[in-house]
């Protein structure tokens, strides 16, 4: 407390006791300067007449005693042997109190006796252990308390009030204060305050000392408090002020100067105050009033109060400070307003005095006042209803002071005033920020600043959420504060004023304080929806533990839920009160039963009930409206509360009714409790009602303008004798009743709707009544609890206040201010999982960048460089969509519109939409053709005949460079070239493209909105020309479709259908080649490369979609073809192991099949083939048959040479090694079911691929043909490994082998020489082929009962070979051969025993048909194999018809399989 501290003799000797010259020494210092003050005072006095003549005349009168005294003191201090702390202070300071106390002194003999005193004090000569101290500090107290003086000029008196101001203080600040009793602290501040009065007639400097000393007096009483032990007494009753303990003698304590005639006088006591004085006639007004109270409260307490008040001061002296002061706050009431002689208006100067003192012991007592029951209820009662009557008077002042002083108590005890900061906010704060109610300017702002301080306290609006908005019984503080902030910082009509800007600030508090919270846990996630499932009493909803945020969060969610439920069943029952009942039951607020209580209880609790329904029901006569009125009586509480006082909080909960039946049902209820609750002086309930009755009666009198004559108090009095059971009624209690009702009329009509009321004496009374039972005040922690609820609430208001602030604002601290709130709205919003609020928030944020502006400026990136908001709001917007991109849903439609704004704007890196992995992927092959227009890995297309000049940041920059345009171009000014700097920082700034390749870390539903999006942004392609400028919007939203595609590989399924369905949209209705469909072919192909290795159970539909390229228009297909079958190519080539459906290579392969006949995509396009089929590489069973009908496409194709259809055929030969090995694991590894089904498969599958052969067999060109026919040779001999079946057999040689022989039979006789050249050789090649495959299966066939019809076909083949003209001549060379294949089969035949002669039993088919056609070719034949059989056994006999009919039917039969299968082969 700034005391001083001297290092004191005293120190000095308890420490070093042995070092005698030491002690001797500072006990010489003490005595020496306590000796110098005697001189001092002495040498003052002699100056003076009185004193100074005396002693010099000498003359036989003996000196003074005060002379004497002095003198003495000073032969005596250098004789004291002891130490100082054991001498007893009064010796040496009683002389100077002698001479402060003496009213013979002059003003400058006290003024320097008292200096003297304030030296001793601070000398720390005296403290606690000194022997005697409390007697000394009575003395001293006690003395300059009581000083006495002649006045002799003002200056003179003020030095002297100064001085004691200087001694007081000093004592308090004494390290022996602590020994002073509560009277002397009490009497101290008396005293002080009492000069601070009187100099309001002196000097202004005594005035400001004054003041100053009275604060530093509170702060150093109530900074004692934290170390008071709560010892608690009965003190006298409340009405006590510090004036009844001001110790000594008199019982005045006022200082008055009393002149005498010549111009002097005494300053001493006076009973008479000065009537012209304000100061004196102020302080004594009070003091003689409460003096009075005082002794009347005293009573029988006084020896116990003044056992009290004796001993060292604590509690009792600062309850009776604490209450001084509050009665400072009202000291307006006591003193008539038409004395203002002092120098400040009084009815500003006064309680701005006292609340200053207040602050001062709240700021020092701190929490310390909880721990005192008496002065926690001073605050809570007095002080709080004079801080709200202060609260609303018109000084600005007064109001920041309250404001204050409030906060501090918020700081402090918040948990002991819950209903008291509800009032102050609703009554005070509100009623004044919105200015409605007549308050100024000045009273707006000063509320709002107050505001704005307690928004800026961390859990302050959580606790008023917490506490009042989820109190069915409470107003809703922090929704009421948050519109407020709101609406004040819209300015409407009007400039950016420091007002508008104000709130703003106490609004982004709010929410930064939310966004603070989020990292300390607890966020929306955990919230469970509230609802009721069952009926409870809702007014009787208790939390089991308020400390515990598991207990009490759920539990004012609940009651947030009831109350808002209760809010909606007013507004039905407003509408109709029947539904609204109903509609409480169905939300099971109300049972399903009604009973009285539960409609009592939701007429009394639920705000923004219509008051004249309410009325009306419960003056209703029905049977159940009279139980609910008589229970709705029964919720208020009128203990120890006057009549007038209950029935006026009574009368405010509803509209009275009109009718007297009416009337009297509802006092008669309210009678019934309130005797009930407070006989007091009532006999019985009857004279409660009568007494109610004529109050309403007198209010009517009184305020009722068309009453004329209004009734006395004398008639009143008159009217109501002998109603208390016969008696009379107390005079003075009728009385007290008839002037409050006459001042303060009882509103029968009460205010309706949600408006703030104002603070009146009985709404005050009945709070303090609430306060004892209202639920515990919950303090919040720093997490996020209600945040979500409480964001839920304010989100709106608050995004639009803020975006109109932005929008108005020109200052870029202003703005900065509101893109931190931005900000902060955007991070709770997607923690709290508010998606629709971060939508409104990008939505409002994306106007701002003034980048969906249509363009009417000629340089939009300039403009755009210029303007300090539009570029802080564009890095804004992209911040949000980078950090909480997640949250967002529809607002991905705006983000995008602002990207292809500036991608229209060439803003955009060049590489914003490619994506992560690109920088892998190997561009088109370089060696071949011409390049690929639209390598896989390129990120940008320039679209064909697209407006824009140039593209990238770089582009734009060296554009605005240029001077080699059309036009000639000035050069860029320096303000030009910065512009279009920051214009390139922003964009740089605001991270574009990792909203692209950050997307594989978006939440499902986020990245499917963002891809809706970038389809609704490329627009729905139209059939025909479109501007340049949309195809190239089109473009690139496809390149950022297909980019996050990839970049979420993982969760295809969520994005495929969309951008499957956009590519087919593009594809099918494109007529001509351009860069959208060609971005949407290449796309497609890109995704399919990328994702079959990862998503294999999406490779069928990946592979189905391929089949757009199939459907793509002939002239775009074919501008295209090379380049997709590369990528195709590519595609089989990375992930052939990973195709693994028929389905999926049917669509690889007609890709492939289709570039067989394009002559720059078909080497592509076998180099495909190659590499599936290759060793059988990649043939499986699913894509066997596939593989080999492309092949023998390519193989058929004249596209490119020969040699390509050569390897075709290879490539198609080679794949039987495939077969044979699938049958042998078939074999060795399935089961015998399996098995033979697999071989069936395989039988199947090598038909077909023979069959394919056979028809390249037919191929024109000569190399092919012949190359077909051995390769098909190749297939028929290594049909064994596969292990055919003798069905599968027979069907080939029908089907293919007699096919292909009697087809290349035709076109030899048929075709001119030039389409077929050398069909000579390519007939021997066919019978060589004829006759090696059926010795190959003779053996094994001969057995089938076919055999024969088989054999004869062979045979019918060779002799028509035989009897072929090529070139119209027979050929040797082909006779030869054909005789030459004969006679080995006869030979081979006969070797294997498969034609012989059999007995002619039964007769001998085969053997005799074999050699009826055998002769026809050459009869030499028979016996050149058979050479030992006799010739003549082969004749027929006549006789045996048998045998010749059977071989007959053979051979007929033969015969006509042998055409059937010409015709077959001819069609085939």
């Amino acid at each position: 407390m700034g005391r001083l501290k001297l290092q004191s003799g005293i120190k000095a000797i308890e420490e070093e006791p042995e070092d005698c010259d030491a002690v001797n020494s500072n006990k010489t210092t003490l005595a020496c300067m306590i000796n110098s003050e005697i001189g001092a005072v002495l040498a003052v006095m002699r100056r003076n007449v009185r004193w100074g003549g005396r002693y010099i005349s000498g003359d036989d009168q003996l000196e003074h005693s005060l002379i004497q005294s002095l003198k003495a003191l000073r032969r005596q201090i250098f004789l004291w042997q002891h130490q100082w702390h054991t001498i007893n202070p009064a010796l040496y300071i009683q002389p100077f109190l002698d001479v402060i106390l003496s009213a013979e002194t002059g003003a400058p003999i006290t003024g320097v006796a008292l200096s003297s005193v304030y030296k001793i004090l601070t000398l720390d000569v005296i403290d606690q252990n000194t022997v005697n101290v409390e007697d000394a500090m009575h003395l001293v107290v006690d003395a300059v308390t009581s000083c006495r003086f002649e006045v002799t000029d003002p200056a003179s008196e003020e030095v002297v009030l100064m001085k004691i101001l200087q001694v007081l203080l000093a004592c308090m600040k004494s390290k022996a204060s602590v020994m002073l009793s509560n009277q002397h602290v009490c009497t101290i501040v008396n005293t002080c305050f009492r000069i601070v009065h009187q100099a309001g007639t002196k000097g202004e400097l005594l005035q400001r000392i004054a003041r100053h000393t009275m604060h530093e007096l509170v702060r150093c009483i109530f900074s004692h408090l934290p170390n008071v032990d709560n010892t608690e007494c009965a003190l006298v009753n409340r009405t006590n002020t510090v004036t009844q303990e001001i110790g000594g003698v008199d019982r005045d304590y006022t200082f008055v100067g009393k002149h005498t005639e010549n111009g002097n006088g005494n300053y001493e006591y006076d009973d008479q105050a000065s009537s012209t004085n304000f100061a004196s006639n102020a302080s004594a007004g009070t003091v003689a009033t409460v003096m009075e109270e005082s002794i009347i409260g005293a009573g029988n307490g006084k020896e116990a109060v003044e056992h009290l008040m004796t001993e060292p001061y604590g509690v009792p002296s600062m309850v009776e400070i604490f209450h001084f002061l509050c009665s400072l706050l009202n000291a307006v009431e006591h003193v008539g307003m038409g004395l203002r002689s002092n120098t400040i208006a009084f009815d500003e100067d006064v309680p701005l005095f006292g609340l200053g003192l207040i602050n001062s012991a709240i700021e020092l007592g701190g929490s310390s006042f909880r721990d005192h029951p008496r002065l926690l209820n001073l605050i809570q009662d007095e002080l709080f209803h004079n801080l709200m009557q202060l609260g609303l008077s018109m000084s600005p002042l007064i109001l920041s002071m309250v404001c204050s002083i409030v906060l501090n108590l918020y700081h402090h005890l918040r948990t002991e005033l819950k209903l008291q900061l509800e009032a102050f906010f609703s009554c005070v704060i509100l009623r004044l920020a919105q200015g409605r109610y007549g308050a100024s300017y000045q009273q707006q702002e000063v509320a709002m600043e107050a505001l704005v301080d307690f928004c800026r306290q961390k859990t302050f609006m959580v606790e008023m959420y917490a506490n009042l908005d989820c109190d069915i019984t409470c107003s809703n503080v922090f929704e009421d504060l948050a519109n407020l902030l709101s609406k004040s910082a819209f300015p409407v009509n009007c400039p950016l004023s420091a007002m508008h800007i104000l709130a703003l600030d106490g609004l982004i508090a709010v929410i930064q304080g939310m966004a603070e919270r989020i990292g300390n846990g607890s966020v929306s996630s955990e919230l469970v929806p509230v609802s009721l499932e069952e009926y409870t009493p809702f007014w009787m909803v208790k939390c089991d533990n308020y400390s515990d945020p598991c207990h009490w969060v759920p539990f004012v969610r609940r009651r947030k839920y009831i109350k808002r439920r209760l809010m909606i069943g007013a507004d039905h029952f407003n509408r109709d009160p029947k539904k609204g009942l109903e509609f409480l039951q169905g939300t099971h607020l109300l049972p399903d039963k009604l009973d009285p209580q539960s409609v009592a209880c939701f007429f009394r609790y639920t705000a923004g009930l219509d008051k004249n329904l309410v009325g009306d029901f419960l003056g209703n006569h029905d049977e159940f409206c009279v139980q609910v009125l008589h229970e709705f009586a029964g919720t208020f509480d009128f203990q120890e509360m006057n009549l007038d006082t209950a029935l006026r909080l009574f009368l405010e909960t509803f509209r009275l009714p009109g009718e007297s039946q009416k009337i009297q049902r509802v006092l008669e209820a309210f009678s019934e409790r309130y005797y009930e609750q407070s006989p007091q002086i009532l006999a019985n309930k009857d004279a409660a009602l009568l007494l109610s009755y004529s109050l309403i009666m007198l209010n009517t009198d009184q305020h009722n303008v068309q009453v004329k004559k209004k009734m006395t108090e004398g008639d009143f009095i008159r009217n109501n004798r002998h109603i208390n059971g016969g008696n009379d009624l107390p005079q003075e209690f009728l009385s007290e009743l008839y002037h409050s009702i006459c001042k303060n009329e009882i509103r029968t009509t009460p205010e309706q709707g949600f408006g703030f009321p104002e603070m009146t004496p009985s709404r005050w009374i009945d709070l303090m009544h609430k306060s004892k039972k209202t639920a515990p005040f919950i303090v919040a922690n720093s997490r996020a609890h209600l945040d979500h609820d409480m964001f839920a609430t304010m989100s709106g208001p608050t995004i639009a206040a803020i975006s109109v602030v932005f929008d108005h604002a020109e200052h870029e601290d202003v703005y900065q201010t509101c893109i931190d709130g931005f900000l902060a709205v955007a991070k709770i919003s997607a923690c709290h999982h508010l998606e629709d609020v971060l939508d409104d928030l990008v939505v409002s944020l994306c106007k701002f960048t003034t980048l969906l502006n249509a363009s009417s400026v000629e340089e939009p990136v300039l403009v755009f460089g210029d303007d300090t908001k539009a570029r802080m709001a564009t890095v804004t917007v992209f911040t949000i969509a980078n950090r909480y991109g997640d949250y967002i849903r529809t607002g991905w439609r705006n983000i995008l519109d602002c990207i292809l704004r500036l991608h229209k704007l060439g803003l955009l890196p060049a590489r914003v939409a490619s994506d992560a992995a690109d920088e892998s992927e190997v561009a088109a092959d370089p060696g071949h053709g011409k390049p690929v227009a639209n390598s896989l890995s390129s990120a940008h297309i320039q679209s064909m005949g697209t407006p824009r000049r140039s593209s990238g940041l770089m582009g734009r920059f060296s554009q605005l460079l240029s001077l080699d345009t059309e036009e000639p171009r000035l050069q860029p000014t320096e303000q030009q070239l910065a512009a279009h700097q920051r214009t390139l920082q922003t964009i740089q700034n605001c991270h574009i493209d990792s909203i692209f390749t950050e997307s594989k870390f978006l939440q499902a539903e986020s990245l499917l909105q963002l891809a809706r999006a970038l389809i609704w942004a490329a627009g729905r392609p139209q059939k025909g020309s479109s501007s340049p400028e949309d195809e190239d919007t089109a473009v690139f939203c496809l390149e950022l479709l297909i980019a996050i595609t990839l970049n979420n590989r993982d969760r295809i399924v969520l994005l495929w259908q969309g951008v499957y369905e956009h590519i087919a949209n593009i594809v099918q209705s494109t007529v001509m080649p351009c860069a959208l469909v060609e971005k949407a072919v290449f796309g497609l192909l890109r995704i399919c490369q990328r994702l079959l290795p990862y998503k294999e159970n999406l490779a069928d539909e990946l592979l189905r979609s391929l089949q757009l390229v199939l459907k793509l228009d002939a002239r775009v297909a074919d501008a295209y073809c090379e380049q997709i079958t590369q990528e195709v190519s590519r595609l089989v080539k990375a992930n052939a192991n990973h195709i693994r459906s028929q389905m999926g290579w049917r669509t690889i392969t007609s890709l492939l099949s289709i570039t067989a006949r394009h002559p720059e995509a078909s080497e592509a396009g076998f180099d495909a083939l190659s590499f599936i089929m290759s060793e059988g590489a990649h043939l499986l069973p699913a894509n066997y048959v596939l593989c080999v009908d492309a092949a023998r496409q390519f193989a058929e194709a004249r596209v490119g040479q020969a040699e390509r259809s050569v390897r075709a055929l290879d490539l198609m030969a080679g794949s039987v090694d495939c077969l044979t090995r699938w049958a042998n694991e078939a074999k060795e590894e399935m089961e015998e079911d399996d098995a033979s089904k697999m071989l069936q498969d395989i039988g199947d599958m090598w038909l077909r691929l023979v069959q394919g052969l056979r028809k390249v067999c037919l191929e024109q060109r000569e190399e092919v043909r012949n190359h077909a026919l051995q390769s098909l040779q190749k297939c028929l001999t290594g049909g064994n490994g596969i292990q055919l079946s003798h069905g599968i057999w027979l069907q080939c040689f029908d089907v293919v082998i007699f096919t292909m022989l009697d087809d290349l039979l035709e076109i030899a006789l048929g075709q001119s020489q030039k389409d077929y050249r050398n069909m000579e050789g390519t007939l021997i090649i066919a019978m060589k082929l004829l006759s090696k495959v059926f010795l190959q299966l003779v053996h094994e066939l001969s057995q089938l009962s076919t055999f024969c019809k088989m054999w004869l076909g062979v045979l019918s083949r060779m002799e028509k070979y035989m009897k072929v003209k090529v070139r119209g001549k027979k050929s040797e060379k082909l006779q030869e051969i054909v005789l030459e294949l004969l006679k080995n089969t006869l030979v081979v035949m006969k070797t294997k025993g498969v034609l012989v002669q059999r007995s002619a039993l039964g007769g001998d088919s085969l053997w005799e048909l074999t050699w009826l056609h055998v002769n026809n070719i050459a009869p030499s034949l028979q016996s050149e194999v058979f050479p030992d059989q006799d010739p003549n056994q082969m004749v027929l006999k006549q006789g045996d018809t048998s045998v010749s009919v059977v071989s007959a039917e053979i051979a007929s039969a033969a015969s006509s399989d042998t055409a059937a299968s010409e015709g077959a082969g001819s069609g085939g």
